[in-house]
């Protein structure tokens, strides 16, 4: 069958697991629709996708890649979503601008419980989606076995639609079930029609019926024709099968091997027809397609080294042409995308997703218009981050650019922040993972030149004090002419956790003056910032009880030093105790893995407060604990690795607990050595 099918351009989301094999079923989707002559490979570095230094050094997708194609005169842009959890910020702000998705994984049963988080969040979103069941000629066990371990990862029923053909311990081939039709692969070529093995008649029947069996719970004319014990033909079993895809009730499951271009053909057929058109999409985000007006949603920014800004847009409604003006930002460029391929287009319509060049005020998940006052569409969920890094310039004549180069970065990667840490005076790099922001460094120095250094952030331990004193100084200098003199009495006693710090005065008589009663605050507050440990102090009070002046030598800054003065003599009579700051982690994880994780927390000195089941997870645990910050850094990396990557957390600060005995020591004396 040739010919569009006029459904306008569409846009398809390939996403899945890392390692499942997403940016070569890309290549042979682009080989396969005549986009290029050769494919790539991830170890030859030349792919269409994972083009960026930072993933090729990786061999790993690092960042979205767009690539739009023709398949029988149907337009279809691929957005090619990195699999690591770290990156799939990326992802979820393609899914944004996604008609459907192709959810890639390996024929592993074992490896189902990875397709969890994508999976369930299609399902919220109600996005239409398919799985291609990838690396087929490395299957190991029953298909049975994979769909079922898939079934309990997805909460929409799944829908086997090929069968594959088994030749001792190799997969030769497939069954298409709608048909009954048999193929054969060919390595780099389309598979080859072929009889059904006669040992499979049985298997295939049953396979089929179950199938139909499942449509028909979305269908009643199949359902009375199955009760009737009619057997749908051909061209019905596909529209029963097509429709119900489009409109997101089931997702079927294909087979194939990217890498040999082996069910690929089949695959692009099934999206040609039931992946819905690009209004369906419109609507399920609320926009009004009667409007007059272009608009627009940026689904990624780039900021390349020489090419300025080039942002991936989404068309939503209307058209845009090269130099008209969104909001208030001239388009400088309109461009087709195949990875970082560009080639100009005149005019781009609803449905397309293409480059607009030069819209240096729009960043990731912005809506544009000709209006200035469009409203903005809904944004993809950031994540809250889970890992940190101190970072400062390589160069100190660098220092006033990183700031600027760091934003850049924020306005591509919305899962990012950068913030500085008062307490510790460290500029903080937060994000997914270590390699998350291994990769921003990466970037930072391929597109700014900026060297950048990091390491563990430090912790922002506090101090405070376990008793009262009474505490006398007195500040006196003479140096000719007016000297300088200041005499202060205070009550220094801790507070409640929490409480802060307070100051108070009870002087009568005068023997401060008013106008330096501020100025021994300020010096009190000013040694504070540093107490006997080292450390700020908190939750302490000071009342300033009496004093004395002289007419012509007090001053602020006399009253001032003398209020230090009596604190630094006074803080250390009132036993300081080391503060560490205590998080309160929800961590989310399978269930069969939450004992495992509950051993975790304990290793880090963590107290567990409870479990309960993660709401709309079947068969996932939420483990609630709190634990010290200075257990915190790489604890997202053990959680990863214990549970397939899938498992994650948030965290909030939930209180300062005192610190004693070796650990305290070793906290103090390290900083003492800074």
């Amino acid at each position: 069958m040739s010919g569009s099918t006029d459904a306008g351009p569409r846009s398809v989301a390939l996403v899945g697991p890392y390692t499942s094999g997403k940016t070569a079923l890309l290549e042979a989707i682009l080989f396969a629709t005549g986009a290029v002559h050769r494919k790539g490979s991830a170890k030859e570095g030349n792919t269409v996708g994972d083009a960026s230094p930072e993933a090729r050094d990786r061999q790993m997708s690092t960042e979205l890649n767009v690539a739009t194609t023709t398949y029988l005169d149907d337009v279809f842009t691929f957005l090619d979503c990195p699999g690591s959890i770290e990156f799939w910020q990326d992802g979820a702000n393609a899914l944004i601008g996604a008609d459907a998705a192709v959810v890639v994984c390996e024929p592993e049963a074992d490896k189902a419980i990875m397709m969890m988080p994508v999976l369930h969040r299609l399902s919220d979103m109600g996005l239409p989606h398919f799985i291609f069941v990838n690396k087929m000629d490395r299957a190991s066990g029953p298909i049975g076995d994979l769909v079922t371990a898939l079934q309990e990862a997805s909460e929409k029923p799944l829908v086997l639609r090929e069968l594959p053909i088994v030749d001792g311990e190799a997969v030769t081939g497939y069954v298409d079930l709608p048909s009954l039709r048999a193929f054969t692969y060919k390595p780099g070529a389309v598979s080859e029609p072929a009889a059904i093995p006669g040992d499979m008649d049985d298997d295939v029947a049953q396979a089929r019926y179950e199938m139909l069996e499942k449509l028909a719970d979305y269908d009643d004319t199949l359902m009375e024709q199955l009760l009737e014990d009619v057997d749908p033909e051909r061209d019905a079993a596909y529209g029963h099968l097509s429709n119900i895809t489009r409109d997101g009730y089931v997702v079927p499951i294909l087979l194939g091997t990217a890498e040999q271009s082996s069910g690929v053909n089949r695959l692009l057929k099934a999206l040609r027809h039931e992946v819905p058109a690009a209004n369906v999409a419109a609507e399920r985000a609320g926009i009004d397609l009667g409007g007059s007006e272009p608009l627009v949603q940026i689904l990624k920014s780039f900021n390349t080294q020489h090419g300025g800004k080039l942002s991936v847009a989404r068309m939503w409604r209307g058209s845009v042409t090269d130099g008209m003006t969104l909001g208030d930002q001239r388009v400088s460029g309109l461009f087709r995308l195949l990875g970082q391929q560009t080639d100009k287009l005149a005019e781009a319509v609803a449905g397309d997703i293409v480059g607009l060049g030069r819209l240096e005020q729009a960043v990731t998940g912005t809506t544009l218009s000709t209006s200035k006052d469009v409203e903005q569409l809904p944004r993809a969920p950031v994540p809250q981050p889970v890992y940190a890094l101190a970072m400062t310039a390589a160069d100190r004549n660098d220092e006033v650019k990183v700031s600027g180069a760091v934003t850049k970065l924020m306005d591509e990667d919305p899962s990012l922040r950068f913030e500085h840490e008062d307490d510790t005076n460290q500029w903080l790099l937060w994000g997914q993972g270590e390699m998350h922001l291994r990769v921003a460094a990466d970037r930072l120095k391929n597109r700014s030149g900026l060297s950048i250094n990091v390491e563990r952030p430090k912790v922002p331990y506090k101090e405070a004090i376990r008793k009262g004193v009474s505490q006398h100084s007195r500040y006196k200098k003479q140096t000719g002419g007016h000297g300088q003199f200041g005499d202060v009495h205070i009550d220094i006693k801790p507070l409640p956790r929490g409480s802060g710090f307070q100051f108070d005065e009870k002087v009568v008589g005068g023997a401060v003056p008013r106008q330096f009663i501020p100025a021994v605050e300020a010096g009190v507050l000013d040694f504070l910032s540093k107490g006997p440990l080292g450390f700020p102090v908190v939750d302490v009070s000071v009342t300033l009880t009496d004093g004395q002046h002289h007419a012509v030598d007090s001053s602020e800054l006399a009253f001032k030093t003398a209020g230090r003065m009596a604190m630094s003599e006074g803080l250390p009579k009132c036993n300081p105790v080391l503060l560490e700051p205590i998080l309160h982690v929800d961590i989310s994880v399978p269930s069969e893995l939450t004992a495992r994780v509950n051993s975790v927390v304990s290793s880090r000195r963590g107290q567990i407060l409870g479990f309960d089941t993660r709401p709309g997870w079947q068969g996932w645990d939420i483990l609630s604990a709190q634990l010290p910050q200075s257990e915190m850094h790489d604890l997202i990396i053990e959680i990863r690795s214990l549970t397939s990557g899938v498992g994650t957390f948030t965290w909030k600060f939930d209180h300062l607990q005192e610190l004693q005995g070796r650990l305290a020591d070793e906290v103090v004396e390290a900083y003492a050595a800074e």
